[in-house]
């Protein structure tokens, strides 16, 4: 594939629900354009886009791939985003780098969730964007049905579309030509006809302006539509010249600006890193400038230099080698050592650190470990590859349940990492059932004694305490009020450090304790066998004693959770709350229908992204918050506390 520039590059990502036709779009256009010569298909796991092991398998797509293909002495560079809601980070990505999108509508399905997610999306980065209703060879086709359903639903913007266009087109259209200019504006108000130029002028303005969604139909799967699209794209996508300025900042962390241009100092920016235990490939834009191979270039974020050296075009799997690419094209490049997906690589001499990948929350945990305890160290250093290659998930180690967390957007993600760490890093990982981190704390008051005499023949040890336990705002609270000399000032900081200790971990099911005031107000001590370590101790037996006598009780994490559901599905949603044990604290109106504030325990949420998503077809989103501790309701505690002595007893045989 030869070099292009920018005037002769479209970038467009390709988006829409699962089984739209997105993939089977680039197979016909890979086909007509000699690229193949057969069809591929996605159920026989020969297209080019899904090459991943686990796409084939599971028979979607998974990962953003990187399709270029060239079209009447232009390059369209296709990056092929997953439908399924769990991989919306790949396509807030993919749309990093494109300049306009296509979003596909399944003919017989309609809008669908991924058909929803696709346009927020666009709105959101502000993406130029056509509308294309595939499959109109099904029996069920209805091309105004399914426009007006579009129509009704994104808004008045939405256009039906045929091509070639001629200067004889429908008021519709012409309407929508005019709100993009002035001048045509008064010209239409006048009555008069347009130009084909005036035409393609207006159209190019209320399309890159966002006015003008233009909505087709194809039959990819048959060829039908193909060739009409890609003239559509090489008119009215625009180039990566007439892309608005990338936004970003520069070494001083003071905000800048940069247009994308060859004339310029050189920049990339990563949108997209595959990884395996070989290395690594870095997928990046050019925005500005012309990258090279050997060039030293800046990792802005890291703070190192990178070297370029194998540098490529990618078409799925399919690597060219080329020595150097334009501002607006985008290219691979392996072997970086600091670069992570999100990074600028800049001219030293033109420092600018673009603005980072934004991905959504993380909803849903699982707790996971290796099948085999000694795959653990490998297990982890396998799951940080792969976050390089999708830093849409997290991996938390939580140190009071010493549990290892995945956090994701849904358990279909969950069980494509767990899969991708068995199949390229060879560990067998399984989820475990998580825990909560509950604490203890005490309701009441106590006064005790804790005395520690030991004497073993030589040296003994003697420390003894009178402590007062209460309740407390703070985490816990010191004090002493000792009179007399009862107990020597130089063993106190021992007392204390001893209930610090002991704070770690309460007499109910192991848990830290919170919320405790302590003072020391008496006590005694043997001039020779009282020690830093005896009033230690003996400040750990009062605890112990003084806890369970001051009506201890546990608490639990309450989630502070949002959760965005369309005005349908309200009534739902608060109905399962309740059985949730979650309190609604407040309702508010939302783009999209209602926005709840609910409180609710964290142990009530672990399959909360899988029951929302059943609950609202999808439609429903939200995000959590850790806001405070509550008590444990008491029929709730015991279990707890029973399962906690089970696992005691367990683990002392």
């Amino acid at each position: 594939m030869k070099g292009y520039t920018a005037e002769t590059i479209r970038n467009v990502a390709l988006l829409g629900h699962g089984g739209c036709g997105k993939t089977t779009f680039l197979e016909a256009a890979l086909l007509a354009t000699g690229v193949t010569n057969r069809l591929g298909s996605v159920a026989d796991g020969t297209t080019v886009s899904d090459f991943d092991k686990m796409e084939i398998e599971k028979g979607f797509s998974i990962n953003t791939s990187i399709v270029p293909i060239e079209w009447k002495g232009d390059k369209i560079n296709f990056i092929d985003t997953p439908g399924y809601f769990d991989f919306i980070g790949e396509v807030n990505a993919a749309l990093r780098a494109a300049e306009a999108a296509i979003i596909l509508v399944d003919a017989g399905a309609g809008i669908q969730v991924g058909t929803e997610a696709a346009w927020k999306a666009c709105e959101r980065y502000k993406k130029p964007r056509f509308i294309v209703i595939n499959k109109r060879d099904k029996d069920e086709f209805n091309f105004y049905k399914t426009f007006l359903e579009l129509k009704n639903k994104f808004g008045e913007k939405l256009i039906p579309f045929s091509w070639p266009l001629t200067a004889e087109i429908d008021e519709e259209l012409k309407e929508a030509i005019a709100m993009a200019d002035e001048e045509l504006m008064e010209k239409y108000f006048e009555g008069e006809d347009f130009t084909e130029e005036e035409i393609k002028k207006g159209l190019l303005k209320g399309i890159c302006d966002g006015g003008i969604v233009p909505v087709c139909s194809s039959a990819f799967q048959l060829g039908q539509g193909l060739e009409g699209l890609l003239d559509l794209i090489l008119e009215y996508v625009p180039t990566p010249f007439m892309h608005g300025p990338y936004k970003g900042f520069n070494d001083n962390n003071e905000p800048v600006e940069r247009l994308s241009a060859v004339d310029a100092p050189t920049s990339a920016f990563v949108f997209k890193t595959i990884a395996d235990q070989f290395g690594k490939i870095s997928i990046m834009k050019v925005v500005t400038g012309k990258l090279s191979v050997g060039d030293e270039v800046v990792n802005e974020r890291a703070g190192k230099s990178e070297k370029i050296g194998k540098m490529f075009f990618l078409r799925g799997r399919q690597q060219t080698e080329l020595n150097y690419a334009e501002a607006g094209d985008i290219v691979a490049v392996s072997k970086l050592q600091y670069t992570q997906s999100g990074d600028t690589l800049c001219d030293k001499a033109d420092i600018v650190r673009y603005l980072p990948l934004d991905y959504p929350k993380p909803s849903y945990y699982v707790a996971i470990e290796a099948e085999n305890k000694a795959d653990e160290d490998k297990m982890n250093q396998g799951l940080i590859k792969l976050r390089e290659e999708d830093p849409s998930f997290v991996i938390e180690r939580n140190v009071e349940t010493r549990q290892t967390l995945i956090g994701a957007q849904g358990d279909m993600q969950v069980s494509i990492i767990l899969a991708k760490v068995k199949d390229k890093f060879g560990v067998a990982v399984k989820t475990i059932p998580q825990k909560i981190a509950y604490r203890e704390t005490i309701k009441g008051n106590s006064d005790v004694q804790g005395k520690h005499k030991k004497q073993s023949g030589g040296a003994g040890q003697y420390g003894d305490v009178h402590i007062r336990f209460s309740p407390s705002m703070e985490e816990f609270e010191f004090s002493e009020e000792l009179f007399g000399g009862s107990v020597p000032k130089q063993y106190v900081p021992a007392v204390e450090k001893g209930l610090r200790e002991c704070m770690e971990r309460g007499p109910l099911a192991g848990c830290k304790v919170q919320n405790v005031k302590a003072v020391l107000y008496d006590g005694s001590y043997h001039d020779v066998d009282s020690n830093e370590n005896a009033f230690k101790i003996a400040a750990s037996l009062a605890f112990k004693k003084g806890i369970v006598e001051a009506k201890p009780c546990l608490l639990e994490p309450i989630m502070k959770v949002e959760i965005s559901v369309p005005d349908d599905y309200v009534g739902d949603v608060m109905g399962d709350m309740n059985k949730r044990r979650g309190k609604i604290f407040g309702m508010e109106p939302s783009a999209d229908g209602q926005k709840l504030i609910a409180m609710v325990p964290q142990s009530e949420l672990f399959d909360y992204a899988i029951a929302l998503r059943a609950m609202t077809r999808a439609r429903g989103s939200f995000e959590m918050t850790f806001e405070k501790y509550e008590e444990v309701p008491s029929n709730v505690a015991q279990k707890i506390i029973e399962a906690h002595r089970l696992e005691e007893e367990a683990a002392a045989k």
